[in-house]
C-alpha cells in the first residue's frame, strides 16, 4: 500500500489496477459492465487433456443512446480527449463515452464511460464522474481532478515556478519531473531504484526532490527533510542526493528519537558535511518555512500521497511498475511536444 495523506481526504492508488485509471477511481460495481462467464471445464473425465480457452479479444460495449446525451457541454468529443490525455500512453486501452447527463446542478454534467483492454485480460467497467459549470475540473469519487485536452498545464506551470529542491540532469524544465516523497516512508525507498534508472535513461530530464514529510505518521520525516534542505544549501545537489541515499538506506534508524539522530549526522557525513552545522541550520524558521511550503506545493498541484512523481504536472505513482512510469513519461512528452 502507499501512504496516503491523513490531513487530506481519499487517496490516489498507484497499483497495477488504478494504472488503468490513474485519475479516474472505478465506481461501485452497479456502473460496471457484465462479461461472459468463463468457458465450463472439458467433463470427458480426467484423462482428458485441458482446452485452452479462445482469447477474450476486445470487449463488446453497448451501443450509446443519443437519448443520453442531455447536456450541451463537454461534449463527447472533450470527453475522449481527456481521456486520451490520461490513458493514451496504453495502447492496449479502450473505451467508449456513454452518456453525459445534464444534472439538476447548472452547468454541472455527469459523464458515463466503459473502457477495457483489446486482449480482453481484464473486466470491462464502467466509470462515471461529474464535469463541473468551470469545465475545467472534474470530481471523480472523492477527488477534484484536472479536466480537458491539457489537463495538466496548469499544474506543470505550478511546479515551474514552485518546485525548488535539488535535482539530478537539466538544468532545463522542458520536461519536468518531480518527486514528492518522505524520508521515512518505505514505499519513497522503494522507488529509489525507479528514480536512479530514469535519471540514466531521461538524461535530458530535471528531475526534482520535493520534500513532503507525514509527520502525523512519521515522526523524524520533518527533521529528514529539513537536515537535506540544510544539505543542499551548504553542499549542493549533488551532496544532497548523497545525503538522501544514505538517509533511505539507514531508514530503520528513523524508527527512535536516538536512531533518528544517528541515522542523520552518519547521512550528513556521508555527505561530506558537518553533522554540527547541519543541524543549526535545520533548526532555523527559514529552513523549517522551507519545509512547509513544500509539503503546500504539493497540497496545491493535487499530490496526496507518497511517493508520487509529477510528470510535467501529470501525476503518477514513483513506485509504479518501472516499464510503466517510463511509457507514461515518453507519452507526456510527446504531448507536450518534447523530442527525446
Amino acid at each position: 500500500m502507499i501512504h496516503a495523506f491523513t490531513r487530506l481526504l481519499g487517496a490516489r492508488f498507484f497499483s497495477l489496477a488504478a494504472l488503468v485509471a490513474l485519475v479516474l477511481p472505478a465506481l461501485p460495481s452497479r456502473s460496471q459492465t457484465q462479461v461472459p462467464p468463463a468457458p465450463a471445464q472439458s467433463q470427458a473425465g480426467p484423462a482428458a487433456e485441458p482446452v485452452a480457452p479462445a482469447p477474450a479479444g476486445p470487449p463488446a460495449f453497448p451501443k450509446p443512446d443519443p437519448a443520453d446525451f442531455t447536456a450541451t457541454s463537454p461534449t463527447a468529443d472533450q470527453v475522449n480527449a481527456f481521456l486520451q490525455a490520461n490513458w493514451g500512453y496504453d495502447q492496449n486501452r479502450v473505451w467508449q463515452v456513454q452518456a453525459i447527463f445534464k444534472t439538476p446542478v447548472e452547468g454541472l454534467s455527469k459523464v458515463v464511460i466503459y473502457f477495457g483492454d483489446k486482449t480482453g485480460a481484464e473486466k470491462p467497467q464502467g466509470v462515471e464522474f461529474f464535469v463541473l459549470p468551470d469545465g475545467k475540473h472534474v470530481i471523480s469519487g472523492d477527488e477534484v481532478i484536472p479536466f480537458g485536452a491539457h489537463p495538466f498545464a496548469d499544474y506543470r506551470t505550478e511546479l515551474e515556478q514552485r518546485a525548488d529542491g535539488p535535482y539530478r540532469g537539466s538544468a532545463s524544465k522542458t520536461l519536468e519531473l518531480v518527486e514528492f516523497a518522505d524520508f521515512q516512508c518505505p514505499h519513497c525507498k522503494e522507488a529509489q531504484a525507479n528514480m536512479d534508472k530514469l535519471v540514466a535513461d531521461f538524461p535530458n530530464a530535471r528531475i526534482v526532490f520535493q520534500n513532503n514529510p507525514l509527520a502525523s505518521i512519521h515522526p523524524a520525516a520533518e527533521t529528514a527533510a529539513e537536515y537535506g534542505v540544510c544539505v543542499n544549501k551548504l553542499g549542493g545537489s549533488t551532496d544532497f542526493f548523497q545525503y538522501a541515499s544514505a538517509v533511505f538506506d539507514g531508514q530503520d534508524g528513523l524508527a527512535t528519537s536516538d536512531g533518528a539522530t544517528l541515522t542523520l549526522n552518519s547521512a550528513v557525513t556521508k555527505a561530506g558535511l558537518d553533522p554540527a552545522k547541519i543541524s543549526a541550520c535545520a533548526a532555523t524558521p527559514e529552513v523549517k518555512q522551507q519545509v512547509e511550503a513544500s509539503i503546500k506545493l504539493a497540497g496545491d498541484v493535487g499530490v496526496n500521497s507518497v511517493p508520487t512523481l509529477m510528470v510535467n504536472g501529470r501525476p503518477v505513482g514513483a513506485n509504479a511498475p518501472y516499464d510503466t512510469l517510463k511509457k507514461i513519461i515518453e507519452y507526456q512528452a510527446k504531448l507536450d511536444g518534447i523530442g527525446q
